[in-house]
C-alpha cells in the first residue's frame, strides 16, 4: 500500500538532459515516464512541476544581457516545452494527463484552475503544472510548494543530483555529511541547498514535508514515491 495518496513530484529541467549538454534525452524521458506510470498504477495521485534549465534559465539569461523579467518569462516557456514532452511520453504508456499552464496558451495546455486540477487528480489523471507560478522572480521550486499547497498534496518529492541533504555540496566537498532529516528552520538558517527560501517557507506554512532523493539511479522515482527510505526529508517532526 503506497504511503501517500496524493504527491507532488518536482523535476529539474536538467533531469531531462541525461548525458546531453542541453535539451531532452529520449531514453531518460522514457525511463522517467515508465516509473511515473508504474507509481500511478499503484494508486498514487501525481501532480508534477518541471523546471526549464535544460532549455533556458532566466537568471543566467539576465547575466548575459537579457532583462530579468524577459528571461524569467522565457524560462517559463521552456517549462511548457518540457511538460509537453513528458505528457507525450506518459500518454504513450497509457496514462491520462493534463498540462496546466500558469501562462494562458489555450492551444497547447489548460489554464491552471485549482478545482479543475484537483478533479483531474481524483479522476486518475497526472497533472503537469507548467510555466512555474506565472510570475517572474519566482523559481519552479516555489511553484512546486505553491501547487502542492493548492492541490492539497501530502508531500513534495524533489529529484536532484544527490541522494539527500548534505552539510555542503558533496560533489565539491568530500567531507560533506548527509543529513537524513532536517527541520525547515535548519534548512533556512544553515542555508542547506534544498530549495530556495521562498519555497521552504511556503512548504512550512502549509506543513508539507519535502523529500529529497537522487534521480541518477534508475528506479529511484518509483522507490521514493512508494516509500523506500533512499533520501532525506525536511519537516518539523522530530527526527
Amino acid at each position: 500500500m503506497p504511503p501517500y495518496k496524493r504527491v507532488l513530484l518536482k523535476l529539474s529541467g536538467e533531469a531531462l538532459m541525461g548525458d546531453r549538454k542541453y535539451g531532452i534525452d529520449a531514453e531518460t524521458l522514457a525511463r522517467m515516464a515508465d516509473e511515473i506510470v508504474e507509481v500511478q498504477a499503484a494508486g498514487v495521485q501525481i501532480a508534477m512541476v518541471i523546471g526549464g534549465g535544460n532549455i533556458f534559465r532566466g537568471v543566467s539569461g539576465a547575466t548575459q544581457g537579457i532583462d530579468r523579467v524577459a528571461g524569467d518569462h522565457m524560462g517559463m516557456l521552456a517549462t511548457v516545452i518540457n511538460s509537453l514532452a513528458l505528457q507525450d511520453a506518459l500518454e504513450r504508456r497509457g496514462a491520462h494527463t493534463r498540462v496546466n499552464s500558469a501562462i494562458t496558451m489555450a492551444e497547447v495546455a489548460e489554464p491552471f484552475i485549482r478545482r479543475r486540477a484537483i478533479r483531474h487528480l481524483e479522476k486518475g489523471r497526472i497533472v503537469i503544472c507548467a510555466a512555474g507560478t506565472g510570475n517572474p522572480f519566482f523559481t519552479t521550486d516555489s511553484a512546486a510548494s505553491l501547487r502542492a499547497s493548492e492541490l492539497k498534496c501530502e508531500i513534495i518529492f524533489k529529484a536532484t543530483k544527490v541522494d539527500g541533504i548534505y552539510t555542503s555540496d558533496p560533489e565539491k566537498d568530500p567531507s560533506a555529511v548527509k543529513i537524513p532529516h532536517a527541520t525547515y528552520q535548519r534548512v533556512l538558517s544553515d542555508r542547506l541547498q534544498v530549495m530556495d527560501a521562498a519555497a521552504i517557507d511556503l512548504a512550512r506554512s502549509s506543513a508539507i514535508p519535502i523529500y529529497i532523493f537522487s534521480l541518477r539511479e534508475p528506479g529511484n522515482i518509483k522507490r521514493a514515491l512508494l516509500g523506500e527510505p533512499i533520501g532525506s526529508i525536511v519537516s518539523d517532526d522530530a527526527a
